[in-house]
């Protein structure tokens, strides 16, 4: 390996070996300790979208790595470089997406550098892998683990840089099989090679036989048996294996949150379990006398902290992770699997008893979710329109209903977190699983535009909603500037009800003085048009013809809708989402 007649560095070496393991997409902010590796992928093919600040950075690539299914890779200076990017690191480390984190880290001996931070102690501490580059001759072996925990273990990884080791010259010549993705892993060999190149995947876990017979044998004595399909099922690509296992044994699908849209299209679909769902699917929902997750944690958001699984309802939970089965709820059965082939091996083994059954996908049950299914078919009152120093403010949901008729069908919806929050996650229809990027494992306000921006980026050919509030949309209000320079057809949507408004809610019927979380008004759709953005302001149904404008084309620059939005009345699953608090 050589650079005009020159041995190549090390950080040379590890930004072509992660381009050749599948980083096809780096972002990042660049600074003096990850300037050479940066350089060093995008030499060798990568894309590099540099964001406005590394938390925005980190959530980019979590969201590219969710929508794309993608090795998510994102580039770091030490030290502040790192601490910036820890919250999107946290999400994505407790969301389980398979993320590299290729961070400078400052050298063994340079003991007072202002830099010097215990990286590895950070990335622990909020649940991600600390992996380093440990020399020179192991470099390319340190790179194919790291990528292989990453992507095999779907966990969030970080890899650190020391810029000695950076800096030092790559004795490649000297090792040959030191660019195999395996090279230096204690089980090299015994597997067949990776596919195109990258790690190497384990094969997919499937219960025994008699386990398999314990499911069949609940699904078969079942009426009302509902599936509730989590993150694990939408990344297994569950959907048509759930499906025909439920037409077979008569069971609902529904989906917690994050795996919104897996189910899309199907008549006895319940939508979203949980706080999000309908009334009809909490109904039908409670109603089951069989309960079966699939890759999905039952926790206390998807259930109603319990509330919609009967009392005499047998729960089932299928999980590729031991530790997930029953760790939020008791379960009846607990199945160690890949949610697509446990669903497989559950219809095989129906299908060989010969049992078919209508359950609960009755006629009564189907025209009801044609009649009730969706919030758009739910009625409700709206809230009075109130009145500030501008004029008049929308509802909400009249908001939220009259944009989802008015956008194409090929969309995807990222969502910020707050008092808002649900509007655009019950309101706004997606096609299928890959179109809602719901990055709320962390709970953490200010991910949701840089979210946008990643799924963006991993899918041009959709037009991306980034619904925001008015706090999470100033927080991360530079990356405005990365969608602009981008030119995203970015359509940013915030509930702006110039407060936090899900502590205005929850502490405000107590008397408590709300001084500290709510603020005066600021003009959105100005600062949108400072950073090049198309806006408006909406406060009535007809200020929307701005937003119709902007959708016809061309899209070559984002949009800001700022919308507000009555803020009298808390949203009606606020009290349940802060009994978890």
């Amino acid at each position: 390996m050589s650079r005009a007649g020159r041995a190549a560095s090390v950080a040379e070496a590890v930004g072509e070996t992660l381009v050749r393991l599948g980083a096809r997409t780096v972002f990042g902010v660049v600074g003096s300790g990850n300037f050479h590796v940066t350089n060093a992928l995008v030499a060798a093919g990568a894309r590099f979208v540099a964001a406005r600040h590394e938390a925005g950075a980190a959530t980019m690539a979590d969201a590219y790595a969710r929508v794309s299914g993608e090795l998510g890779v994102v580039s770091l200076h030490q030290g502040p470089g790192l601490t910036n990017a820890v919250t999107g690191i946290a999400e994505a480390a407790k969301s389980r997406t398979p993320l590299l984190v290729v961070a400078g880290e400052t050298a063994a001996a340079a003991v007072r550098s202002n830099f010097r931070v215990d990286q590895a102690a950070i990335a622990a501490a909020v649940g991600a892998v600390p992996e380093r580059v440990h020399s020179p001759r192991t470099a390319l072996a340190d790179v194919a683990r790291a990528c292989r925990t990453a992507v095999a273990e779907r966990r969030t990884v970080l890899l650190g840089l020391p810029l000695d080791i950076q800096e030092a010259e790559h004795p490649d010549a000297e090792h040959p099989d030191a660019g195999h993705p395996d090279a230096g892993h204690p089980d090299a060999g015994q597997d067949p090679p990776p596919a195109r190149g990258g790690p190497r995947i384990p094969p997919l876990p499937v219960p025994p036989p008699d386990a398999v017979a314990r499911l069949a044998d609940l699904l078969q004595a079942a009426a009302r048996p509902v599936f509730i399909a989590g993150r694990g099922a939408r990344l297994a690509g569950a959907r048509e294996p759930l499906l025909e296992l439920a037409a077979r044994c008569g069971a609902l699908p529904a989906t917690s949150a994050v795996a919104r849209g897996l189910f899309a299209g199907d008549p006895f679909a319940l939508d979203v379990s949980g706080g999000f769902a309908t009334p009809a699917a909490a109904e039908l929902i409670a109603g089951a006398d069989l309960v079966v997750g699939w890759g999905c944690s039952l926790n206390m958001w998807t259930t109603r902290h319990g509330a919609l699984i009967g009392g005499d309802a047998r729960v089932v939970q299928v999980d590729v992770d031991a530790r997930a089965l029953g760790a939020h709820r008791p379960v009846d059965l607990g199945l160690i699997g890949d949610a697509a082939e446990t669903a497989r091996a559950a219809a095989a083994e129906l299908e060989a008893r010969g049992h078919s059954a209508t359950g609960y996908r009755t006629e009564e049950v189907a025209d009801r979710l044609a009649r009730e299914g969706r919030w758009q078919d739910v009625p409700y009152e709206e809230h009075p329109p109130g009145e500030d120093d501008g004029g008049p403010r929308i509802d909400p949901r009249t908001l939220t209903i009259a944009l989802d008729r008015m956008l194409p069908r090929e969309r995807t919806v990222a969502v910020d977190s707050g008092n808002f929050m649900g509007y655009p996650a019950m309101f706004l229809e997606v096609p299928d699983d890959d179109a809602f990027v719901f990055t709320q494992a962390f709970q953490s306000v200010g991910l949701g535009l840089a979210t946008a921006i990643g799924a963006a980026v991993a899918r041009p050919d959709r037009l991306t909603v980034a619904a925001l509030g008015d706090g999470g949309a100033l927080m991360s209000v530079a990356e405005l500037e990365t969608a602009v320079r981008l030119g995203l057809g970015l359509l940013v949507v915030v509930y702006d009800d110039e407060a936090y408004g899900a502590e205005v809610h929850h502490f405000g019927p107590g008397g408590h003085p709300l001084d500290t979380v709510t603020f005066p008004p600021a003009d959105l759709a100005a600062i949108g048009r400072g950073f090049g953005c198309a806006a408006a302001t909406v406060r009535r149904r007809e200020d929307l013809d701005a937003v119709a404008a902007w959708l016809a084309g061309p899209r070559d620059r984002p949009m800001v809708v700022d919308a507000k939005v009555t803020r009298d009345r808390p949203a009606w699953w606020l009290e349940e989402a802060f009994r978890g608090h």
